[in-house]
């Protein structure tokens, strides 16, 4: 069993109990992980967060695998998605005979369960996350706000100049029914000016906590209606 990741504010990479499964699937034919886990045809995952690919001295990559090491290639979540995705498009001459696992929500789960036997922030302060950070870190009482729906209603004229109230996505995003968290985090963000939108950045200052709140729940519940 994977250890339990402590996440905080943050978005978990996956779910490790359903990336145990994929892993019994898609890869323990080839890997070991896990206490005294060994090379077998492929080497080990133990550890495999931050490690440099071609990087066990006692197992025989291919070639192309150990240049790409040498060329700086190492184990970070995006690279992972990469590989597990399709082994010769990030590595070209690859000895791994893996087809690639197209389901961008399965991979997510197996590197769940896969980072959970690797270095721990709380151990290693430096270690890769266990999750995916938030745009925007917010007080917890700020994500706690429950929106006036009414209040959101009487708001949204401004955001339904551009956003449908239909739902149709053409050519601007559409925003009913979404969770009413991403809808905050996504307005503090345009706020912070750490999303890029001179329009949605302006809209957002006018905005306090209390108005994004009522927005949020204002159009998720229309997108469920």
């Amino acid at each position: 069993m994977a250890p339990t990741l402590a996440l905080g504010q943050a978005t978990p990479i996956g779910d490790a109990a359903a990336g145990a499964q994929v892993y019994q699937r898609e890869c323990a034919s080839c890997h070991q992980i896990g206490e005294g886990a060994v090379h077998r045809i492929g080497p080990h995952l133990n550890r495999i967060f931050d490690r440099r690919a071609g990087s066990h001295d006692d197992f025989r990559y291919s070639e192309a695998l150990v240049r790409q090491g040498r060329d700086g290639l190492v184990w970070d979540l995006v690279r992972l998605h990469a590989y597990i995705e399709n082994p010769r498009a990030l590595v070209s001459g690859t000895r791994m005979s893996y087809r690639g696992l197209n389901d961008a929500d399965r991979r997510a789960n197996l590197i769940a369960y896969m980072r959970a036997y690797s270095d721990q922030p709380q151990n290693i302060p430096e270690a890769s996350p266990t999750a995916i950070a938030r745009e925007v870190e917010l007080p917890a009482e700020t994500l706690a706000l429950e929106g006036d729906v009414e209040y959101g209603e009487f708001l949204s004229a401004e955001c339904t100049t551009c956003h449908q109230r239909s739902g149709d996505h053409s050519g601007i995003p559409g925003i009913l029914g979404w969770p009413q968290e991403d809808f905050v985090v996504a307005m503090h963000a345009y706020k912070q000016k750490l999303r890029p939108h001179e329009v949605m950045q302006s809209v957002s200052q006018r905005l306090d906590d209390e108005e994004i709140a009522a927005l949020a729940a204002y159009f998720y519940k229309l997108g469920r209606e």
